[in-house]
């Protein structure tokens, strides 16, 4: 029988954030609505093409707020929201790192790989960090190229320039 996850789709200044919750109320994946493909293969993988139906709803009130008040500027407000990403213990290993780096302070893969005591593993993380299901609320465009580049993000390197400025913006205020 296949998990039924609520679908919710929220404005940003980004565009439209699709917020997908499961029956826990923990937050599954987050994507943008222009990179719906990339949400159905992230939630494929982890319960299986026929694992999962999406339905229109609400996403948990605080939840929804959480990421309304992130985007007006608190950028704690992500910080302790109920989440469930399901990855293999090193996925989760680095999605927890990810979620530690503080806002307004990107840092390289090689430095993420070993905070997590893995120092040879900067790869392994840039893979882990491409297959995260919970983009801006697991911090994967905290993660810069070794000489401070932009490198890949899944809703596109302008995004991910404007989180990095609105963070840094925000961050000093």
């Amino acid at each position: 029988m296949p998990h039924t996850l609520t679908i919710e789709t929220r404005p940003t200044p980004l565009g439209d954030l699709m917020l997908v919750t499961g029956p826990d109320g923990r937050l599954r994946a987050t994507e943008f609505a222009d990179c719906e493909d990339r949400l159905h293969r992230l939630l494929g993988r982890k319960l299986g093409a026929a694992g999962y139906r999406l339905v229109q709803g609400s996403a948990p009130t605080a939840i929804a707020q959480a990421v309304d008040r992130y985007f007006a500027g608190d950028l704690g407000a992500i910080r302790n929201m109920p989440i469930h990403n399901g990855g293999t213990p090193f996925q989760e290993a680095v999605w927890g790192a990810l979620h530690r780096i503080e806002p307004g302070r990107p840092i390289n893969y090689a430095a993420l790989a070993k905070s997590i005591g893995r120092p040879d593993a900067a790869r392994a993380v840039g893979h882990a960090n491409g297959s995260n299901p919970n983009c801006i609320v697991v911090a994967c465009h905290r993660l810069v190229g070794a000489n401070g580049d932009l490198t890949g993000y899944s809703g596109g390197l302008e995004r991910k320039r404007w989180l990095l400025d609105h963070e840094a913006k925000h961050a000093r205020a």
